[in-house]
């Protein structure tokens, strides 16, 4: 075994097979260890967040390295049949890479028997691998922002498919109408670690109908209480302190991108600090209240106008509370610095969880919807809240477009993979934060790319929020927090927890300066394997 540090409460365990990764996970879940939280299963590697409080790497390497570790041989589960249509939009320069013909390819994709191996990057993301499938496929050289539901993909040794539209660098082969993940089913995954699957062409094989169950829908909500939503601006979301515990998933814990902020708002009011808020992008919320309540908005500084019912117009501050009465309305102006703003309600805002969060995962497409012009949102009614605080000032000035932020980072987990140029360049150079940036991550630029030392292609393995991912055009992209759980491209720092509050209010037109407070650390060991 070998143990590379990830972050703070991060360590990425790597074996040397499959097979050895998946018996030590089973062997974790039958001794769980003191201070480990999560562990995220992928190709050869385990990501453990742990406890720092309560342990540590060069602790739990210990553990590990005497745990026993035993190779089992599973039972084979029946093969479900998936019909595709093989007309992805890399299928004839894949076939040319392989030299062969695309009909080859197919025919050698659907020969093969697929197992799921692990499930990640996203909700019901199957890695499926075979011993029939003999070719390691390399991933694009700069991943799509968007793949449509349903692609059929390959890259390394795995085939998968996308189960919602997403970004991703697999090359796509083709298309399932099966869908593969809904939370309306009482298994939402249509595949889970152990099944086996064969492809079939969709014209010579009918396709898999699956139990439908439909959702029970809430009727819509009106009436002379709450609030109405008159416009939204960017992006209005509800977010709270996000969902742990499903990263085996494919879930992130996603969350308010600044948690400072979302805890301010809170406390503000006199609520409890993990109460769901709207989480507003660029300022453009228009509300107009249907009862008296006590708000406050913290995070990106927005110009606040207050309209009366009387049709007086007064001017609001950030950071502190104000009151509205029924019938006034509230605009928010475009914030000249940070990106996104928290907006709670005293007694908070009454918002279905999913999976214990009200949280909208823009990546897994999980949580409540987006707000839209028209909505009614409703006031809970929680007795013996806190006081309200009259002034409650942010920690620290948010940064705006063309300025320069540091964030601290921690290098690894596969910073070897780099040149010592490329490691020293990370931290030299300034990185511009893009347009295409957003709660996934921040897509950076900057005057010279990063340069591998490692050209092969790097198992699927699993991230954390803050990595810093390597694509291979050079130009990374920092994960935020909805991020994928899963992804095959190296990473090569990880910026610390404590700045990713500050990470997810960087503009776009900023720029990025990384300052390293950790050296690249590992440990390495032989593993008590029983075969």
């Amino acid at each position: 075994m070998r143990f590379i540090s990830v972050s703070f409460t991060h360590f990425l365990v790597e074996l040397d097979s499959l097979e050895e990764t998946l018996a030590l996970f089973d062997a974790l879940r039958h001794q769980p260890q003191t201070g480990i939280e999560e562990v995220i299963p992928a190709a050869r590697t385990l990501l453990v967040r742990f406890q720092p409080l309560h342990t540590s790497m060069s602790l739990l390497a210990n553990a590990l390295l005497r745990l026993p570790v035993t190779l089992v041989a599973h039972e084979q589960s029946p093969v479900m049949r998936i019909p595709v249509e093989y007309q992805g939009d890399d299928l004839a320069e894949l076939a040319g890479v392989m030299g062969m013909t695309t009909q080859q390819v197919i025919q050698h994709h659907q020969e093969a028997v697929w197992k799921v191996a692990f499930t990640g990057f996203a909700p019901g993301f199957a890695y499926l691998s075979s011993p029939d499938w003999l070719w390691k496929i390399p991933r694009r050289r700069s991943p799509r922002t968007r793949i449509p539901p349903g692609a059929l993909a390959v890259a390394d040794v795995f085939s998968g498919i996308y189960p919602k539209a997403s970004p991703g660098g697999w090359q796509l082969i083709g298309r399932t109408g099966l869908t593969m993940w809904d939370l309306d089913r009482p298994v939402p995954a249509t595949l889970a670690p152990g099944d086996r699957v064969q492809f079939v062409e969709h014209k010579k094989d009918k396709i898999i109908s699956l139990p439908v169950h439909k959702p029970t829908i809430s009727p819509p909500v009106t009436g002379d209480t709450g609030l109405n939503i008159l416009a939204t601006g960017l992006q209005a979301l509800w977010q709270d302190a996000g969902r742990t515990g499903y990263a085996a998933m494919g879930l992130s814990a996603s969350g308010a991108m600044d948690r400072q902020a979302l805890y301010r708002a809170n406390r503000i009011v006199g609520n409890p600090r993990e109460y769901g808020c709207l989480e507003i992008t660029f300022g453009g919320l228009h509300i107009r209240a249907h009862q008296d309540m006590v708000m406050a908005l913290t995070g990106a500084p927005c110009p606040l106008k207050l309209r009366t019912v009387d049709g007086e117009d007064f001017c609001l501050g950030n950071e502190r509370p104000f009151n509205l009465a029924a019938g006034d309305e509230l605009r928010l102006g475009s914030p000249a610095r940070g990106v996104r703003s928290y907006l709670a309600v005293r007694n908070g805002f009454m918002v279905p969880p999913v999976l214990g969060s009200c949280s909208r995962d823009t990546l897994a497409q999980l949580g409540p919807l987006p707000l839209q012009a028209g909505d009614w949102v409703q006031i809970s009614h929680h007795p013996g809240r806190s006081p309200v605080l009259i002034d409650q000032p942010p920690t620290e000035v948010l940064p705006a477009p063309g300025e320069t932020i540091t964030l601290d980072i921690i290098l690894g987990p596969r910073t070897d993979w780099f040149t010592s140029e490329s490691v020293a360049r990370l931290t030299e150079q300034s990185w511009q934060v893009t347009t295409e940036s957003n709660r996934v991550g921040l897509r950076l630029t900057g005057a010279e790319g990063l340069v591998r030392s490692q050209t092969t292609e790097l198992p699927s393995e699993g991230t954390c929020s803050g990595a810093i991912q390597i694509p291979a055009n050079g130009q990374p992209v920092l994960f935020l927090r909805d991020h994928p759980v899963t992804g095959g491209y190296p990473v090569i720092a990880v910026v610390a927890d404590y700045h990713l509050d500050r990470a997810g209010q960087i503009p776009p037109g900023a720029f990025i300066r990384f300052v390293l407070i950790q050296p690249f650390i590992e440990l390495s060991g032989e593993p008590a394997c029983d075969h």
